[in-house]
């Protein structure tokens, strides 16, 4: 429903579908390009680049871009040195604008090589040693500018029997693009801090970009889980600064679908509308603090 909306009000009110990121021609010699943005935890960066590494697909048709945010750390210079041997890798520290999503993903992006693009994050999962293989089967027939793998929840037993995770969520937890869709939209947003792909999925839409949802590639990622509402907030105020790029309805609809879920915070008995709803209502107050000149305290 919100797709078929979405597509109504950009044909009303056209917008540009251009993101920040110029991105260069493909090496045919290299089939993915997976991009990994993190920050530490290198003991969860260990996880899923162990998972790459196992992977049954030709290591030299594609490879392992990691991104660290806030200059990089040595334990994260560690864990490439570490896979260099056994992984087609490289390594990029961000050196500006630390803690911005849309920033570090394009700065990633720029720097890959791949004829598609694979965002993982450093938390997500992948247990199936043919995942990269039923990934590239999925783009074999030349109709699919997307692929979204299967999510499901892990860690859910840190909270319970909490696991809800929507499987076709629009994520650069863990989504791949054709590198001439992600060059015709333009990449990322530098200026959003976060849900950066959720922006982009809006672009993705209004172009009429196909988007697959994958029933064999599969991977995990913890459930929503909220300790405060700053992220959320930092995540609204960004989104509320978007105005110069949306004409005022459609960014008035982009505000309202962040902010939808808050009535699901007096539900007691669901611990994933709850979170649902402490997410939305930070979103909202993060609009507020952007409307206001209020300072937002994110790290």
């Amino acid at each position: 429903m919100r797709h078929r909306i979405l597509a109504a009000g950009y044909k009303l009110f056209p917008f540009p579908l251009k993101g920040d990121a110029d991105i260069g021609d493909a090496d045919p010699a290299c089939d993915l390009s997976c991009v990994i943005n993190f920050y530490g935890r290198v003991d969860l960066l260990r996880g899923i680049v162990t998972s790459l590494a196992g992977q049954d697909y030709d290591k030299n048709r594609f490879e392992v871009v990691l991104v660290e945010d806030r200059g990089g750390t040595e334990e994260g210079r560690a864990i490439f040195r570490e896979f260099g041997p056994v992984l087609n890798s490289a390594y990029y520290a961000v050196g500006e604008k630390f803690g911005v999503m849309g920033y570090a993903r394009n700065l990633g992006l720029r720097k890959t090589r791949g004829k598609h693009v694979l965002f993982l994050d450093d938390d997500t999962v992948i247990m199936d040693r043919g995942f990269i293989s039923k990934l590239m089967d999925e783009f074999g027939d030349g109709e699919a500018d997307a692929v979204i793998p299967r999510g499901g929840a892990s860690y859910c037993l840190l909270q319970g029997k909490y696991s809800f995770h929507d499987p076709y969520y629009p994520s650069n937890r863990c989504m791949a693009y054709r590198r001439e869709t992600l060059r015709d939209l333009g990449g990322f947003v530098d200026e959003i801090i976060g849900q950066e792909d959720v922006e982009f999925a809006v672009r993705l839409t209004a172009a009429g970009k196909k988007v697959r949802r994958s029933q064999r590639a599969g991977y995990m990622h913890p459930p929503l889980i909220l300790r405060s509402t700053s992220k959320a907030a930092a995540v609204g105020a960004s989104f509320a600064k978007l105005r110069n790029r949306y004409p005022f309805p459609i960014w008035v609809m982009l505000l309202i679908n962040g902010s939808r879920d808050i009535p699901k915070l007096i539900c007691p008995f669901s611990t994933k509308y709850r979170m649902q709803g402490k997410f939305s209502l930070g979103f909202m107050l993060g609009i507020l603090y952007a409307m206001t000149g209020k300072k937002l305290e994110y790290n």
